[in-house]
């Protein structure tokens, strides 16, 4: 097998050797095409010396970019086949990289650790039906995750850049916004995926920051996020009844955190959620 990037007979080639039909179930749509691939990895600003977590390398597209361009690779895939074959693929194709690549075979979602050295930097291709949770939950389990790019399916991407106000503006984007700020960075067409998606898919860029000050832990805060975002049509007073009791120790609460009672909870930025949870029940 040739050197280099995979391209459309390549992919086509490696999932009629594993007898893979990609699901739906699990989001599985390959990249085939090296020049997106390419562009990718430059939007991810990654370094020669950083450690990158991949979540769903699938066949191994992004795999052989990201291990050209840094220094080891954790590729967490979930489908026993593709596990097994990404090494030997890195291996005929760019096997001055193989010993940088870790290969673990488990659900993104149950991570709870990973060997040394820990990732400094998440670039994925990320399913679109657990994309939100995969990536809280890897941002809150390693810390040591500064930055990252990720692909996911457009509309995703617009809510997890979105901020206060805006009509999309939901639980991703004021969970994420606990973690890192996001923008957007491009757009990939259906075309240089297989099978071809019936969406477009959008890149977000991430880089970490302190979390807001607040004597509340994450969960409280996320909780809080939770319930305003379960009724977004309510105002706040309303939406947060069942936490703080009623709806006027609701107000009383928000009236303490300068909150406006009657807003609604897509005005609130993460830093005011963080201030709110400060506020417990009485």
């Amino acid at each position: 097998m040739a050197e280099g990037l995979l391209d459309p007979r390549t992919i086509r080639e490696l999932a009629a050797e594993l007898d893979l039909r990609p699901t739906k179930q699990r989001g599985q749509n390959f990249v085939h095409d090296p020049n997106t691939v390419r562009r990718i990895v430059a939007a991810a600003q990654l370094s020669p010396d950083d450690v990158v977590l991949e979540i769903g390398p699938g066949l191994g597209s992004l795999t052989l970019g990201l291990l050209e361009a840094v220094a080891a690779v954790h590729a967490i895939e979930i489908d026993d086949r593709l596990a097994a074959r990404l090494a030997r693929t890195v291996g005929e194709r760019l096997p001055d990289a193989a010993a940088r690549l870790n290969v673990i075979e488990a659900d993104a979602l149950r991570m709870s650790d990973l060997p040394d050295p820990q990732p400094s930097a998440v670039v994925a291709n990320l399913p679109y039906n657990v994309s939100v949770p995969v990536l809280l939950h890897v941002l809150a389990t390693f810390p040591a995750l500064r930055h990252g790019l990720v692909m996911v399916q457009s509309e995703v991407a617009d809510r997890l850049v979105a901020g206060p106000g805006s009509k999309v503006y939901g639980v991703p984007s004021v969970k994420l916004a606990w973690y890192c700020s996001a923008r957007r960075v491009g757009s990939v067409p259906p075309a240089v995926f297989w099978p071809v998606p019936n969406v477009d898919s959008g890149l977000v860029a991430l880089q970490r920051r302190d979390q807001p000050v607040t004597s509340a832990s994450r969960q409280q805060v996320f909780a809080l996020i939770d319930a305003a975002f379960a009724q977004r049509r309510k105002m706040l007073r309303s939406a947060l009844a069942g936490v703080y009791g009623s709806s006027a120790q609701a107000s009383e609460a928000l009236q303490s955190a300068g909150i406006d009672p009657t807003a609604r909870g897509e005005v609130l930025s993460v830093t005011d959620f963080a201030r709110l949870a400060q506020v417990r029940p009485s």
